[in-house]
C-alpha cells in the first residue's frame, strides 16, 4: 500500500522552534521558557540510557509524524529517549523551577542530569515535576524516556492502532504537546477551579496554594476592573448590581481575572454561562443560559495530515473551529482525544461549544459487542460484563477512573465545554452509570453523554443515537434529550488530497461534489430539520477533515480543500440553528 505523505500550509512553513505560545492560556505567568525544538532521540530495544543517539526529533512532534522528522513507528516492545540541554536565562529562577508536559504517551520516566525526578503514566493528561533539586548552574541535561503499548495493553489509547486502517489510525508516541519550565516562590499558587454561578451572578474561584494567607482576586471587562475580593483558599466575586455579560457562541465574551498572593500570581480568565437540561413543552431539551439551545455540531477528530495528534501552529488550531463557525455549527464534539489547552482557549474566545469525549482504552474490542450486535438492534448492552466490555482487569478500571477525574479537573475551568462523553460505542466501556454519577460529583455545572451511541444504560442527561446507513427514527424518551451525536459521514474523494489512493472509507461514497452536496442538504432536510419540532435536540456530523482512510470529511486531511459548498452549508445551518428554534420558543409559550 502506497500512503501519501501529506503536508499542510502551516507544516510546510514550519519553523525549528515550533508552537512558542504560552501553552496554558487559563493560568498565566510571565515566568516561562519553552523547550520545543530539536532534541536528540534513539528507539531501542533497552531500558537502559543509550550511549549514542539515532539523531534530532522535533519536539513536540511525535516520531511517527512527517513533521518531527523521523517518521519511524514506536512498537510496543520498544523503548523510545529524547534529550536536550537547556540553560536557564539569568534571574528566571526564583524558589523552585517547574518542568510541565502537555502531554506524553503513554508512559514515560522524566531524568534531570541524571536523576530521576518521576514517572507519569496516561497519555492525554499534562503533567509538572519539581526539578529544582536536581538543577545545574549552566547546562543541564533532560532525559525522557518512554514506552508506548498503544492497543496491546489496557492503557487508554483513542483510536490510535498498531493495525491501522478504516476508522482505526495510524499510532503516535512520545512527547506531542508543548514542553516549557516556569519559576515560582515556595510559597504559590498552584492551580484553582472557576466556577461561574448565572443564576446568582457571581464566580466562585477555588485557588489550589501551599500556603494559608488570603489571596486577592481581580475581575476585569476587558483593561477595566469592575470587581475583586479577598480570601483564603475561595473567594466569591459578585458582579455589581447584578449586570453581567453571557457567554455565548454568538457573543463569546470573556472576563480576564488576576489571583494574586504575597508572593504569586497568575492571569485568568472566564465567562457567564449556564449549562443544563430541563423539559420545554413536550421534550427535554439542552439548556444555555436558561433558554434551550440547538448544538448543530461536527465530530471533530483532532487528527493532522503531517503532525498526526499534534497540529503544526496554532493557526492550524484556529483554522480548524473557525471554519466550523463559519460553516454555521455552533458545537464540535471532540472526539476519542484531548487537545491541547490552546484549543479550547480558542473554542472559549471565538464561541463554539464543545462536547469533550474521553479517550477509550480496555483491551482488543469484542467486535461482536461494540460492532455487530449494535446494527442489528442489539444496542443495550450491560456494560458490568467486564471481560465482554474488555476491561477485565481492575487495574484498567482504576487507570480509567483516575485519568479521566484528571481530565475533568484540567478542563474544568474551559468555557466553552458543555458535555462530558466517559465512553463511546461500548469501546472499553463498563458501570456507565456509576461513571455518569461520577462526573457529576466532580463537575455538575455540565451535563454527560453517558454512553455515546450504544450501550444505553439509562443514565445521563441525553438519549444519544448514532444513525449511519437509514433515515432517522426519534425513539420516545421521558426524562432526558434526544441528541443524534453522530449521523452522516457522506464522502466525496478528491484524489489529489488523499492519504491513502487505494481506500474510501465512509458511509455514503459520491462520485461528483454536486452530488456530495446535494446529499449532505437532502440528509439534513430529512433526518434534522423536519426532527427538531419532534425532540431532536442536537446534532453530530460526521465529520469536519478527512482523517487517513477515511474521506468522509467536509475538509480534507491536509485541510487544503474545503468539499462542502460554504454556502449551502450556510443556508442548511441557518435552518438548524435559528428557523426551528425559533418555532419551538414559539410553540412553548403558552406551556
Amino acid at each position: 500500500m502506497s500512503l501519501r505523505l501529506l503536508k499542510t500550509v502551516w507544516g510546510e512553513s514550519l519553523s525549528d522552534k515550533p508552537l512558542q505560545e504560552y501553552p496554558r492560556p487559563q493560568f498565566e505567568r510571565k515566568s516561562y521558557v519553552n523547550l520545543n525544538g530539536y532534541w536528540d532521540y534513539a528507539i531501542t530495544k533497552s531500558d537502559a540510557i543509550p550511549a549514542n543517539f539515532d539523531g534530532k526529533i522535533l519536539v513536540p512532534f511525535s516520531p511517527e509524524s512527517i513533521l518531527s522528522g523521523v517518521n519511524r513507528q514506536l512498537k510496543p516492545n520498544e523503548y523510545l529517549y529524547y534529550r536536550t540541554i537547556f540553560t536557564l536565562p539569568k534571574g528566571f529562577t526564583r524558589d523552585i523551577v517547574l518542568l510541565n508536559f502537555g502531554a506524553v504517551d503513554q508512559v514515560c520516566d522524566v531524568y534531570v542530569n541524571g536523576v530521576h525526578i518521576g514517572h507519569h503514566e496516561g497519555g492525554y493528561n499534562s503533567f509538572s515535576m519539581d526539578i529544582t533539586f536536581a538543577l545545574a548552574e549552566v547546562d543541564n541535561e533532560l532525559l525522557v524516556r518512554v514506552r508506548d503499548f498503544t492497543d496491546t495493553s489496557y492503557h487508554t489509547c483513542g483510536k490510535q492502532s498498531t493495525r491501522r486502517g478504516g476508522m482505526w489510525y495510524t499510532p503516535q508516541s512520545g512527547i506531542w504537546q508543548t514542553v516549557w519550565l516556569e519559576s515560582v516562590p515556595a510559597q504559590y499558587i498552584s492551580g484553582m477551579r472557576i466556577t461561574p454561578d448565572f443564576d446568582k451572578a457571581q464566580v466562585t474561584i477555588e485557588a489550589d496554594c501551599n500556603f494559608d494567607e488570603p489571596i486577592t482576586v481581580k475581575v476585569f471587562d476587558g483593561d477595566k476592573e469592575i470587581a475583586q475580593n479577598d480570601g483564603v483558599g475561595t473567594v466569591t466575586i459578585a458582579f455589581p448590581n447584578g449586570k453581567f455579560k453571557p457567554w455565548t457562541p454568538e457573543n463569546p465574551h470573556l472576563y480576564n481575572l488576576k489571583v494574586i498572593s504575597r508572593r504569586d500570581w497568575v492571569e485568568s480568565y472566564f465567562g457567564m454561562r449556564k449549562f443544563g437540561c430541563e423539559k420545554v413543552g413536550n421534550y427535554y431539551r439542552l439548556m444555555l443560559n436558561n433558554k434551550p439551545y440547538f448544538h448543530n455540531g461536527l465530530l471533530d477528530q483532532g487528527y493532522y495530515s503531517d503532525g498526526l495528534y499534534t497540529a503544526p501552529s496554532d493557526e492550524a488550531l484556529i483554522f480548524d473551529i473557525t471554519t466550523a463557525k463559519e460553516l454555521g455549527f455552533n458545537m464540535l464534539r471532540k472526539h476519542i482525544k484531548v487537545e491541547p489547552a490552546r484549543w479550547y482557549y480558542h473554542c472559549d474566545r471565538l464561541g463554539m461549544l464543545v462536547w469533550q469525549d474521553m479517550p477509550s482504552g480496555g483491551t482488543r474490542q469484542n467486535k461482536m459487542a461494540t460492532l455487530y450486535l449494535p446494527f442489528i438492534g442489539m444496542n443495550k448492552l450491560s456494560d458490568t460484563n467486564y471481560r465482554r466490555n474488555s476491561r477485565a482487569s481492575e487495574k484498567s478500571r482504576n487507570q480509567y477512573v483516575e485519568e479521566y477525574a484528571e481530565m475533568i479537573n484540567q478542563l474544568y475551568n474551559c468555557v466553552s465545554i458543555a458535555m462530558w462523553v466517559p465512553f463511546n460505542e461500548g469501546w472499553g466501556q463498563f458501570d456507565a452509570n456509576k461513571i455518569a454519577a461520577l462526573t457529576k460529583d466532580l463537575d455538575n455545572t455540565r451535563t454527560v453523554d453517558h454512553a455515546s451511541g450504544w450501550h444505553d444504560q439509562g443514565g445521563g442527561d441525553i438519549k444519544s443515537l448514532h444513525v449511519y446507513f437509514k433515515k432517522v427514527k426519534l425513539p420516545k424518551e421521558k426524562r432526558r434529550a434526544i441528541c443524534l451525536t453522530e449521523f452522516g459521514g457522506y464522502s466525496f474523494k478528491d484524489d489529489s488530497h488523499s492519504f491513502n489512493p487505494e481506500s474510501t472509507y465512509s458511509y455514503k461514497k459520491f462520485a461528483t461534489l454536486h452530488e456530495f452536496n446535494r446529499g449532505i442538504k437532502e440528509l439534513y432536510e430529512r433526518d434534522v430539520i423536519a426532527h427538531i419540532s419532534k425532540g431532536l435536540s442536537a446534532t453530530v456530523y460526521t465529520q469536519l477533515t478527512d482523517v487517513e482512510d477515511e474521506v468522509n470529511g467536509l475538509l480534507t486531511y491536509d485541510r487544503k480543500v474545503l468539499k462542502v459548498d460554504g454556502e449551502l452549508m450556510r443556508t442548511i445551518n441557518s435552518k438548524v440553528n435559528l428557523q426551528r428554534l425559533a418555532e419551538l420558543l414559539e410553540k412553548s409559550k403558552g406551556v
